[in-house]
């Protein structure tokens, strides 16, 4: 996979749908927040649906 996914910290809420969505992908830092830590970490598609879901549209792939 070549690509890398992003969030957006400043925008995040911390609701925890991508974690919960794709826990091999996304955590929650010490603030709460999203981060990325293994964009590997699902496939293509259900980190999609994470991307997808996020309610403040705070995740985005990155070539």
């Amino acid at each position: 996979m070549s690509k890398k996914v992003w969030v957006d910290k400043e925008q995040c809420i911390g609701c925890e749908l991508c974690v919960n969505t794709c826990p091999g992908v996304f955590r929650l830092d010490a603030d709460g927040k999203s981060e990325c830590y293994d964009s590997t970490g699902d496939s293509e598609e259900n980190i999609q649906t994470a991307i997808d879901m996020c309610p403040v549209s705070c995740i985005q792939w990155q070539d």
